[in-house]
């Protein structure tokens, strides 16, 4: 009930997305609990409320729950998903498993790929080269290069993206467009 209060706002407050992380996983130091009742329970009150999931997969049996809550009638189209590489105890930060995660989206999916510490640039450079969106700044990495030299900001992570977006001549979204394509 707690981690659901924010989903109750209303007006101006209320979010436009609310992050539903699709299974439990272990991260190096802690557990991240997500019993699929929760999961569920909060997929309802999104879909009652006209609040989008933001649907984190850090694996391919969290994308395999995505449609099982689809077929459910719990999330509708178009699917927002953060496909997140990287955690130690999940699908590793290298092409051949991003490659298979976003083959294994459903129809009518959008998607933004991450990578946890130093696999966060690596990953949002992959996924602008497979088409993908990019999902940055440190609340999965807190340094701002492989050295751990530098914490960074997440202005900075998104500045240096975009930078690496110019490169490959891509442009990003605008918030006007983007809101297009997620909110359907």
């Amino acid at each position: 009930e707690k981690r659901s209060e924010c989903l109750e706002l209303k007006g101006d407050a209320k979010p436009d997305f609310g992050s539903l992380t699709l299974s439990s996983l272990n991260f190096n130091q802690m557990a991240s609990i997500n019993s699929p009742e929760m999961i569920q329970s909060l997929a309802k009150k999104m879909l009652d409320s006209g609040i989008r999931p933001e649907l984190e997969a850090f694996d391919l049996g969290m994308i395999n729950y995505a449609m099982y809550l689809i077929k459910k009638g719990l999330i509708k189209a178009p699917y927002y998903f953060n496909l997140i590489l990287g955690n130690i105890a999940c699908a590793q930060a290298n092409m051949l498993n991003l490659g298979l995660m976003v083959r294994e989206l459903p129809e009518n999916s959008l998607w933004s790929a991450g990578g946890i510490g130093d696999k966060q640039i690596t990953m949002n450079a992959m996924a602008l080269v497979a088409g993908g969106g990019v999902r940055v700044g440190i609340e999965d990495n807190i340094w701002y290069d492989k050295e751990r030299t530098h914490l960074a900001l997440n202005k900075e992570l998104v500045e240096r993206i975009l930078v690496i977006s110019g490169v490959l001549e891509q442009t990003p979204y605008s918030h006007k467009k983007a809101r297009a394509l997620l909110c359907g």
